[in-house]
């Protein structure tokens, strides 16, 4: 089997955060995607590993198995359990006994491929040659206010309806694998993985950033002068903004906690940024002219 190294797939060093991932993920996953390379295979054969690499290095675990025994990470716990028990024989056998065909030296230099090739692949060179399904990639459109609660939804792919679950706090942009929902295997083999991109739109009156959110208010001049509040509507309901004394337009407010749900992380939110405009009157009648001309003149 062809052995895939993970890292370069990404472009990034073994040292790599889970930000570095998740960062180096998205901007291949956008140049590769099927949708903007549709008659090119090598493309596509570049996204299934892609996102087979994120799978495996965005997961501690699988990450730490992938760095300790390669493409073989897989069967890691079934070595380990043969290494012990292989030790444990050679202790209690006799001199020259041990009839393992590993010898203690290549299990200690880690020599996991002839092991993992004698043990697994004797399987898989039995009888009828088995063929794993396709790899299914599907787009999912939702809107914002979809993305920002979890819930249930139902598409169809391939001629079946299949019902999802989508975690509140879903990306535009990023992919999911579904294990096993792709298609069909051959001769007993595994049936594929089906690979959904979610695209998710900005409304007229929020832009998302990550898990945070911005929009803007009006506010009248009288209101930015003097101080006082104003509703406003969040994703979430309504809130009260207090305006000070002499707020001035294109002043920015914070409401912390109000933005978006972060992905998979129950109860934790962005923030929410809220651009004053203050609008000034117009069609102001004879007194009101009148006013602000004395104040001109006491301002000056």
């Amino acid at each position: 089997m062809e052995f895939i190294d993970y890292y370069k797939v990404l472009g990034i060093d073994r040292s790599a955060t889970t930000e570095d991932i998740k960062s180096a993920y998205r901007k291949l996953a956008r140049k590769l995607h099927p949708d903007l390379n549709p008659d090119d295979k090598e493309a596509n054969k570049k996204f299934q590993q892609l996102n087979e690499a994120n799978e495996v290095l965005s997961d501690p675990e699988k990450r730490k198995k992938y760095d300790k025994y390669g493409k073989d990470w897989e069967h890691g716990e079934e070595y380990e359990k043969y290494r012990q028990s292989h030790q444990q024989q050679q202790r209690q056998s006799s001199a020259g006994g041990g009839s393992y065909g590993f010898s203690g030296e290549e299990f200690d230099n880690g020599n996991f491929s002839d092991f993992f090739e004698s043990m697994f692949g004797r399987q898989r060179n039995r009888g009828q040659a088995r063929f794993r399904g396709q790899d299914i990639n599907a787009n999912l459109n939702l809107t914002l206010n979809e993305a920002y609660k979890t819930h249930k939804q139902t598409f169809s792919i391939n001629g079946k309806n299949l019902r999802i679950t989508i975690p509140a706090g879903v990306e535009d942009g990023q992919v999911i694998k579904l294990a096993g929902q792709g298609g069909p295997g051959q001769n007993g083999g595994p049936n594929g993985d089906l690979y959904i991109t979610f695209s998710v739109a900005d409304t007229p009156q929020f832009k998302r950033t990550g898990n945070d959110l911005y929009a803007m208010q009006d506010i009248d001049l009288y209101t930015a002068v003097l101080g006082g509040e104003v509703m406003f509507t969040t994703m979430d309901g309504k809130v009260k903004l207090k305006i000070a004394a002499g707020t001035q337009n294109g002043t920015k407010v914070r409401l912390k906690g109000k933005g978006f749900p972060v992905y998979k992380k129950d109860g934790q939110y962005g923030d929410l940024f809220i651009t004053l405009n203050v609008t000034l009157p117009v069609n102001l009648n004879e007194k009101q002219q009148k006013l602000f001309e004395e104040l001109a003149k006491l301002s000056k």
